[in-house]
């Protein structure tokens, strides 16, 4: 083979990157990826593999000495349902229950799967559990009609301007600049009691909860480089949301 890799051992390797890819982009921790793709790996014969994952790129190597392969991840979304049957199909080839073939077929078909919620339906669900969360910090049920409101339009501008907009960031901190707005116009028109309740309860879809639990796990697990960034991109997130809100107060 001279350092070159065969065509078996790269449709092996293809597998357990596509497996990393899909776990990545769909919200997957980083400690969880590299485990996954080392058990496919051992599966697959290949016992001594290293990946080296972070959240924009995924390094793959059979044992070190061969040529490693590179894999890029752009976008990133939320979808664990995608997350389990990659771990579910990981588990089977592992065990044997089905062969490499069906396995990089299933992969494919995860990776096509669009599990995502219509728009009105995840607009809906902000809108109401916007309304929740307010009641929940101990808002009164005056104020749940606005919150739901402004949870509503705040998560459907956050959609919105991620559609025409590359940087994410603007995206929440005009969703929760439009939040902070609604909210003192239903104060000020005596349709709601406490802005800051209602503003509290709206801004809770947009807060990165999945990316804040994510990088304190795979800090705790020994991943320095992806729990960092992916707390500084919580990080940013939350000071995006904090400065709409911020924009508000300083005009009122």
């Amino acid at each position: 083979m001279n350092r070159s890799l065969n065509k078996e051992t790269i449709e092996l390797i293809e597998i357990c990157l596509l497996a990393g890819k899909i776990m990545l982009q769909s919200g997957g921790e980083t400690y969880r990826v590299e485990d996954t793709m080392a058990r496919m790996a051992t599966s697959l014969g290949m016992p001594n593999s290293h990946s080296y994952v972070t959240p924009t790129g995924i390094i793959f190597s059979t044992d070190g000495t061969e040529p490693a392969k590179l894999i890029r991840i752009t976008d990133r979304t939320t979808d664990l349902q995608k997350v389990n049957m990659v771990n579910s199909i990981s588990r089977a080839l592992t065990s044997g229950s089905i062969t490499v073939d069906e396995a990089y077929r299933k992969l494919r078909q995860v990776e096509a799967a669009n599990h995502t919620y219509s728009l009105w339906l995840q607009i809906i669900a902000a809108s109401v559990a916007s309304g929740c969360f307010m009641i929940m910090f101990q808002g009164t049920w005056f104020d749940f009609l606005p919150s739901l409101v402004c949870g509503g339009i705040g998560f459907c501008t956050f959609l919105f301007m991620n559609r025409f907009v590359e940087v994410k960031f603007f995206s929440e901190f005009s969703a929760s600049f439009i939040i902070g707005l609604l909210s003192f116009l239903f104060v000020t028109a005596e349709l709601g009691h406490e802005a800051d309740k209602i503003i509290i309860g709206s801004v809770m879809p947009l807060v990165p909860g999945l990316l804040i639990t994510n990088a304190v796990r795979d800090l705790m697990a020994g991943h320095l480089v992806s729990g960092l960034s992916k707390g500084a991109e919580a990080f940013l997130t939350a000071f995006a949301i904090g400065t709409g809100i911020a924009l508000v107060f300083t005009i009122f």
